[in-house]
């Protein structure tokens, strides 16, 4: 037996061992990852110098015992400066005080930019083309440029990544495909000719079941999908299942593909897309697309913010980069990825429609439904036809409404099986596929969703039979089953209706104007096609399969993912014509050349009808032959950003390190948001245009049209209440004068004059039409 004195010392070393284990645990356990931010790449440094640099800054902060490199988790030093460690939060504060460093921040998680819930399954488009080889995409003039893409990387097999007929690879790409878990340096070729991914080192936990491989190979879908989308092959006989059949391609199929795999099942991590970055300018990409970003209920500034930051420098270098605007509309002030040196993206419909009608009894009415299902049910209108809200649970918790929105455990399975369940359905409800599958495992038949908000958008049923209606159809259906003793009815398979109209509409999902962090530019920049898009899909996914068939190649996706990677194409086809054009010049040409109206010559509406304004879809629908050929390009270089970055209230100290400057840049001692109006722009916004009071706004346009002289003339259509006049009222271009400057000059008429005004100024020389959309707010 131990004596007193043994226990109380064996009781003291117990406690002495429990403090250092704290200690240990307070050191190594309440890290975090942060991203340390330290602007641009010092021009007398390499990459091993700064790496070397990075690890000595990361010990300082360090308590003994503890390993830099073993903290460090990427170091950035290619097309900018900074790394990744794991850190904890005194560390992190101490980092951020030291010299040269811009900002520190924890590793944020940003999603992909399919739709907002996520019974819309991923998908994009690489849209219908009954002459594939008819267009600049794909020429051989095109086979220089090289896309880049970060997102959860890519199926190389797909068809739509063969590289049969390809060149040589281009000889300035510097990039590499990197082995992986069932990944190989040959599943690289002339296409796809880059492929690089990130190990997911965020505190995140992966999801039960789900593996997170090792490699560039897509686990997910959306990165194949977006990657076909930008600039995949043109694939005969594509289809979903028989759907949207026709000739699957991409926005530029002869252009070069490499993927950066920034994200996992866990989402995008920030640390992982500065990697992508960082990678993607050393590689030498001509153009970067992202369908990725912050969700609109964070929004971290500029600084803070990893598409931002590696956006600008990408940008600085000559990349151009796209981004989706988010999917979190139809709500106002919702867009994000908002920089001014990023081409911003949202989402609209095509003219075809995914039509799945309910057939009901007695006269055999159709009324119009949306929605992909391959039904099996009976032609002819067999099926009891049930309210929702009549099938109420006899449970104390439930009561009508919920029935009448069939949500779970709401419903008496005794009273729907066997039937087809009317449904109401609202944006904030349990989701679509969450209602269908309990409907399912309580033995109904079919489904009939009423949802006014989601009915453009064909959500993917698949096996089950369900459609959606508006409301306005719904009460048809309503007005049956209540003047009926036993209404009947079924719901057909869905079939593809072309040439619908009106179209395009801005999907509601598409995140809105005006950006809360850049008020005075207009942002969305340009809409796309991004509801039910086609494109290449990873055979792995068997999670809607219809009974008896393969899993398919190609996917019906919604979401501003999908519109992105639409304009990345265009935009590597106008690069392709145009291989100086600036990243500025090439959005200019996207936005000026862009269209306002519909298939039915009338203005874009949204898809639930009312107008569209440039909120919504920015200068308009992109067109993609136009855009070659704009005539005229407003021009923004990386000290125009600057004077951006010091009017949005940056100070000069903290520019210097973002970005190397000329020698004696100083903020001026004006900068103000109300300044940021000025910036060279497509589009003009002024934010607070007060009472009376008047504004005036420059512009510098540069001739890529005409080699001769010519002039534009300016045509105004002044937003209701405001004056608006642009002198010189006439542009006169020569041989040697490619660049000139005007001004417009903007004049409240009265006081009562309130609200967002919208107009336009176009310059036409008979030719080409280069038109900018106008946005006042005057309170």
């Amino acid at each position: 037996m131990m004596g007193p004195s043994v226990v109380l010392r064996i009781s003291f070393l117990l406690v002495c061992l429990l403090l250092q284990i704290g200690m240990l645990w307070g050191q190594q356990g309440n890290r975090d990852v942060y991203v340390v931010y330290m602007g641009a790449v010092p021009a007398d440094s390499s990459g091993n110098i700064l790496k070397e640099s990075h690890l000595q800054l990361l010990a300082s902060v360090l308590q003994r015992g503890q390993h830099a490199e073993k903290t460090l988790i990427r170091s950035y030093r290619h097309g900018f400066s900074g790394f990744a460690a794991r850190l904890s939060k005194e560390e992190a504060l101490a980092i951020g005080r030291k010299a040269g460093v811009v900002s520190v921040f924890v590793d944020p998680i940003y999603q992909l930019h399919t739709t907002r819930s996520w019974d819309f399954l991923q998908q994009t488009m690489v849209e219908t083309d009954p002459n594939p080889d008819s267009d600049p995409a794909s020429s051989t003039q095109a086979s220089d440029t090289i896309i880049g893409i970060l997102d959860t990387g890519i199926w190389p097999e797909s068809e739509s990544f063969s590289d049969e007929g390809m060149g040589a690879i281009p000889s300035r790409w510097n990039g590499t495909c990197m082995k992986g878990t069932d990944f190989n340096a040959s599943n690289c070729n002339k296409k796809l000719i880059g492929a690089r991914y990130y190990k997911d080192d965020g505190a995140a936990a992966t999801p039960v079941g789900r593996a997170t491989s090792d490699s560039p190979r897509d686990e997910l879908g959306h990165g194949t999908h977006t990657a076909s989308t930008a600039g995949g092959n043109a694939v005969v006989q594509a289809s979903y299942y028989g759907l949207a059949a026709g000739t699957a391609k991409g926005g530029s199929t002869a252009a070069r593909i490499a993927m950066y795999r920034v994200c996992t099942f866990n989402g995008c991590s920030g640390s992982a897309i500065l990697a992508g970055f960082d990678d993607a300018i050393a590689d030498g990409v001509d153009l970067l697309s992202l369908s990725l970003g912050a969700s609109a209920y964070f929004r971290p500034d500029f600084d803070e913010d990893p598409i931002a930051i590696g956006a600008f420098h990408a940008v600085a270098k000559g990349i151009t980069v796209v981004c989706s605007a988010g999917n979190d509309g139809p709500d106002a002030g919702t867009v994000v990825n908002a920089a001014p040196w990023i081409l911003t993206v949202a989402a609209t419909t095509i003219d075809r429609r995914f039509e799945s009608d309910i057939v009901l009894g007695g006269s055999n009415k159709a009324v119009s439904g949306e929605a992909i299902n391959f039904s099996n049910l009976e032609k002819s209108p067999v099926y009891p036809l049930i309210y929702g809200g009549s099938a109420k649970s006899n449970s104390s918790s439930s009561d009508v409404e919920s029935a009448s929105r069939c949500e779970l455990g709401a419903l008496d399975g005794s009273k729907i099986k066997g039937k087809i369940v009317l449904c109401k359905h609202f944006h904030n409800d349990s989701p679509k596929m969450s209602k269908i599958e309990g409907l399912n495992n309580s033995g109904a038949v079919g489904a009939i969703l009423i949802d006014d908000l989601g009915v453009a958008v064909a959500t993917a049923y698949v096996s089950f039979p369900a459609t959606e209606v508006s409301s306005q159809a719904a009460e048809e259906i309503l007005t049956y089953i209540n003047s009926t003793k036993n209404p009947v009815a079924t719901i057909l398979p869905t079939i593809t209706v072309t040439k619908y109209k009106p179209a395009p509409m801005v999907a509601y999902f598409s995140s809105r104007g005006p950006s809360p962090q850049t008020s005075n530019i207009l942002k969305p920049d340009i809409a796309a096609p991004g509801v039910n898009i086609l494109a290449a899909w990873i055979p792995s996914d068997s999670s809607e399969v219809p009974q008896g068939q393969k899993s398919s190649a190609f996917k019906l996706v919604s979401g501003t993912s999908m519109a992105c990677p639409h304009v990345s194409g265009i935009a590597a086809t106008i690069k392709a014509w145009n291989p100086t054009w600036s990243p500025a010049a090439i959005r200019s040409a996207i936005m000026t050349t862009a269209t306002q109206t519909n298939n039915d010559e009338a203005s874009l509406t949204t898809d639930s009808g009312s107008t569209a304004t440039p909120y919504d879809y920015g200068a308009g629908e992109v067109s993609p032959t136009s855009a070659l050929q704009p005539g005229l390009v407003y021009e923004v270089g990386t000290e125009d950003y600057l004077q951006f970055l010091c009017n949005y209230g940056y100070q000069s100290s903290e520019i210097k390190l973002i970005t190397t400057i000329p020698d004696g840049f100083e903020c001026p001692e004006n900068s103000s948001k109300d300044l940021i109006s000025n910036l060279n722009y497509p589009s003009i916004t002024i934010s607070s245009l007060m009472g009376n009071g008047r504004k005036i706004v420059d512009r510098t346009v540069t001739n890529v049209g005409a080699e001769e002289e010519t002039t534009y003339v300016a045509s105004i259509q002044s937003p209701p209440g405001i004056d608006v006049k642009v002198t010189p009222s006439k542009l006169q271009f020569t041989k040697n004068i490619k660049k000139l400057s005007y001004q417009v000059i903007f004049s409240a008429v009265n006081s009562s004059t309130k609200g967002d005004l919208l107009g336009s100024i176009t310059w036409s020389d008979g030719t080409c039409k280069v038109r900018s959309p106008l946005v006042v707010s005057s309170n």
